[in-house]
């Protein structure tokens, strides 16, 4: 089965309805515009219910099929990045210093495109259960929206969601059994020394030395102290110290981001720095504090439930255009927390030729829309069928 027929009719509506949310971006849980918008549509389409304010801008729709059956979980995250768009593109965004950067906008879209089909057809026993998520870029919405209770006050027994993929061909599908995505954590390390004139060091307590140092030792927690096969990332991202060329700061900031998937790597890495920045700190006489921020956890996709979704993507792209096992990435997505609580899977779908997610020139691929929609409404069809 390729596109669903219904779904490529109205898929012109779906790339209106794309440009409109890139040309509106909004932050964070703060998506009351795109929430509006996302409501207006599911009215239109008929949907059964409509529960707003989850997450304080989050919503979950349900569409009734026919007869008992389960309810299956469709998420799509809403919101954007604090970026300046640079693509030219006659819908570029309208907001200042905010775009979507990462293709949030594609996600809604193709949920939006399940949600008309299935509400029109109801080819399915049960329900499905429309997630539409705020805050992924950082904010932890879908971490909110289940602490909110969203997976047990809809009863979803099975959870699915898709990000584009700019480096696979458009319309390819991976799907990862297992460990998917990484956790992401924050290191922010603040260093306070005594500042003075950089003609006389001498006289000063150098926080920049110390940063250096605590810099080139914190790559020796990957090369020395974790086993070569494990996952790990330590990435320094920042480092701010000084304002001008004759002055030796008081004050210097180092900061960055660490990726795992075993949490004994986890706090490993907790020690090892907390051990670098206390003795580093004290060889140079300087005073040093750790911040270590534990965020978003693994994604960690069921086996049994990917392996269904790879079957189901495979009917509308082929099973040439299906890769089974291409993974783990270090890269992180809040869906885990749906996942931790809910069997289900997070899988890939091919952007083709196109900048990176988070790039200036990023933009969605709008061929793959009806494509995306298509495997959410047979994800549904097939998890119950009549």
């Amino acid at each position: 089965m390729p596109v669903i027929n219904r779904i490529a009719a109205f898929s012109q509506d779906m790339k209106t309805w794309r440009r409109w949310l890139h040309q509106n971006p909004e932050l964070g849980l703060d998506c009351f515009v795109t929430a509006e918008f996302v409501a207006s549509r599911l009215k239109e389409f008929g949907v059964d219910e409509i529960h707003e304010g989850i997450a304080k801008t989050g919503i979950v729709a349900i569409i009734n099929g026919q007869g008992a059956g389960p309810t299956i979980g469709l998420r799509a995250d809403m919101d954007a990045l604090p970026m300046q768009e640079t693509t030219g593109l006659e819908y570029a965004s309208l907001v200042d210093g905010k775009m979507h950067a990462c293709g949030h906008d594609g996600h809604t879209t193709m949920l939006l495109g399940a949600a008309r089909y299935l509400a029109e057809t109801r080819r399915f026993r049960g329900r499905v259960a429309l997630v539409f998520q705020p805050a992924e870029e950082g904010g932890a919405g879908a971490e909110i929206m289940v602490e909110e209770g969203i997976l047990d006050r809809f009863d979803i027994s099975q959870i699915y969601g898709v990000h584009n993929a700019p480096k696979y061909a458009a319309g390819q599908f991976v799907a990862v059994p297992g460990p998917f995505m990484a956790a992401v954590d924050t290191f922010r390390i603040n260093i306070s020394g005594e500042g003075g004139h950089g003609a006389q060091p001498h006289l000063t307590k150098d926080p920049i030395v110390a940063a250096v140092a605590i810099v080139q030792a914190l790559q020796t927690i990957v090369s020395r102290n974790s086993l070569a096969l494990d996952d790990l990332v330590i990435s320094v991202t920042q480092i701010h110290a000084g304002t001008v060329d004759n002055i030796i700061p008081q004050d210097a900031f180092v900061g960055g981001t660490v990726r795992t998937y075993d949490t004994g790597v986890q706090q490993m890495v907790i020690a090892r720095m907390q051990s670098i920045v206390d003795g580093h700190c004290a060889a140079f006489g300087v005073s040093g504090e750790l911040d270590f921020e534990i965020g978003y956890p693994a994604t960690i996709n069921n086996p049994e439930k990917t392996e269904f979704a790879a079957r189901i993507a495979a009917e509308i792209v082929g099973e040439n255009a299906v890769g089974l096992g291409n993974g783990p990435e270090m890269v992180a997505e809040d869906f885990s927390y749906m996942l931790q609580r809910c069997p289900g899977a997070y899988l890939y779908i091919g952007q083709g030729d196109s900048a990176p997610w988070h790039h200036p020139a990023y933009d969605f691929n709008d061929d793959i829309s009806p494509i995306g929609a298509s495997f959410f409404a047979r994800l549904v069809e097939a998890s119950a069928p009549l």
